[in-house]
């Protein structure tokens, strides 16, 4: 079994705090301001992880919430098997919240659970790429949410993704750009938490979030 250094093991946290502070004098000032800090991590099971993203998608967080769990509600209070899920029609899961598109999405990713298409317990072991390419094939799960899914369900360490507003934002904020970050500038940044880039991300999230003066 191939092992990943994981954001939940405090050695690792802490050798990342310490190398990327030594690279990124800006993001370095971050780190001394929050010290260690922890992340609301997603389910550790991958089914159910990409089931609530599926649920969390473009609403927001109370909304979503609540979506949940009336959605579990369904099913005694927990998440439906892949089994379950298929033999509920769509009626019944939007009286849950669960929207037409949200319903295609989850029936697309069970039944290619049901039909071994897709291995989820695999991915624990594929490269970071490979598990974006594989997540990226399913219809509703683009590469954005398949990083979420690295870095919040599996833990993987050097995930960052560009794409994400509010990582531009607050890269806007810590480098005092005058305007929100191209790719370029992005990547450019990104070579220096080489290889703790989700560490790096879990800063800049939570420099906005704690409103960190400039």
């Amino acid at each position: 079994m191939t092992k990943y250094e994981s954001l939940n093991d405090r050695k690792v946290w802490k050798k990342a705090m310490a190398h990327i502070s030594k690279r990124d004098r800006a993001l370095g000032r971050v780190i001394g301001k929050l010290g260690v800090i922890r992340a609301n991590w997603g389910p550790s099971n991958p089914y159910e992880a990409i089931i609530e993203t599926f649920i969390y998608q473009q609403i927001a967080g109370s909304a979503a919430d609540a979506i949940l769990k009336k959605f579990k509600g369904l099913y005694n209070g927990r998440l439906p098997t892949p089994r379950q899920f298929l033999a509920t029609s769509e009626k019944r899961a939007r009286r849950a919240g669960i929207s037409p598109q949200k319903y295609s999405y989850i029936k697309d990713f069970c039944e290619r659970i049901q039909k071994k298409e897709l291995d989820l317990e695999s991915l624990r072991e594929l490269p970071d790429e490979e598990v974006i390419a594989i997540l990226d094939d399913v219809r509703g799960i683009g590469r954005w949410t398949a990083e979420m899914f690295l870095m919040f369900s599996l833990f993987r360490v050097n995930v960052f993704a560009m794409d994400d507003l509010g990582l531009q934002n607050a890269v806007k904020r810590v480098y005092k750009l005058r305007g929100r970050p191209d790719k370029k500038t992005m990547e450019e940044l990104s070579v220096k938490w080489e290889p703790y880039k989700s560490v790096a991300s879990l800063y800049l999230w939570r420099s906005v979030d704690q409103k960190l003066p400039q």
